[in-house]
């Protein structure tokens, strides 16, 4: 039989101020095997694949900061409007979301809307969906760390926004609003970026449970994929295969030093 597994985001006091915290409690009902003295748990594994990740998160950040350096101090990427409207839109969340009352009640509604959205890609089923004002929950007959974890690296609102964008300009001349749209990209990825720097450190079980080292690594690495096709779309100069291809320089370079890391180590010895 299917586990069911709940996926719930309930607002709690904290003794200290009083302050809402919004926290992600994940109940399951499974079986447990017997234990085995050669079973590896599965946190073990995912902890090694994290540190295996790792030089990939540095190499991608690498290509991702040259290239976007090189764009904007060569290429004028700056004096773009689609650079323009998408920070005015990122700044003005900033300064909503650091100045006004913060929307809980529509984050809530994202992150557990992403949940039951990646159930379904997953090939899940959703049996109940659940938002109030003191927190939602998500109860499904599937789970793993891509569902657990694409609240945190997919930007529901921005995808939605692009969707409803592209399906309008199937009837409509959307081209005099392409500004807007960066615009509200711009404020729903910063609506995005903050809530997830700000709930993270908040003991998030979808975190804990899948192991945070690698929840916190796969989270990075996915925003930092995210915001290179971000990049490579705004950029007119920048193409796929431009940054394919600085991306193939690095790793080369990376897997050079891993040599002479190892022939130095040899020599030494």
């Amino acid at each position: 039989m299917a586990a069911t597994n709940r996926r719930s985001t309930n607002k709690k006091r904290r003794p200290d101020g009083g302050r809402k915290v919004v926290r992600n409690v994940a109940r399951a009902t499974r079986f447990i095997p017997a234990s085995d003295r050669f079973t590896v748990p599965t946190r073990w594994v995912k902890f090694v694949f994290a540190i295996f990740l790792l030089p990939v998160c540095a190499i991608l950040s690498e290509t991702f900061f040259t290239v976007f350096a090189h764009a904007a101090v060569t290429q004028r990427l700056w004096a773009g409007e689609e650079f323009w409207f998408f920070s005015l839109g990122a700044v003005l969340w900033l300064i909503a979301f650091l100045g006004l009352p913060r929307p809980i009640v529509l984050y809530v509604f994202g992150h557990e809307l992403t949940h039951a959205l990646w159930v379904l890609l997953m090939g899940g089923r959703v049996s109940r969906f659940r938002v109030n004002r003191d927190g939602g929950h998500v109860v499904t007959n599937r789970n793993n760390f891509w569902i657990a974890l694409a609240p945190y690296f997919f930007p529901l609102y921005s995808i939605l926004a692009i969707a409803i964008y592209g399906l309008l300009s199937l009837f409509l001349n959307m081209q005099p609003y392409g500004r807007l749209l960066y615009a509200i990209i711009g404020a729903t990825w910063a609506f995005h970026f903050t809530f997830t720097c700000w709930m993270i450190p908040k003991n998030q079980t979808d975190l804990s449970d899948q192991g945070t080292f690698f929840s916190l690594v796969v989270i990075y690495l996915m925003n930092l994929l995210l915001l290179s096709v971000m990049l490579i779309l705004a950029s007119p100069q920048i193409t796929f295969a431009a940054f394919g291809a600085d991306l193939l320089t690095n790793l080369s370079n990376f897997s050079q030093w891993i040599v002479d890391l190892f022939q130095g180590y040899a020599r030494n010895r």
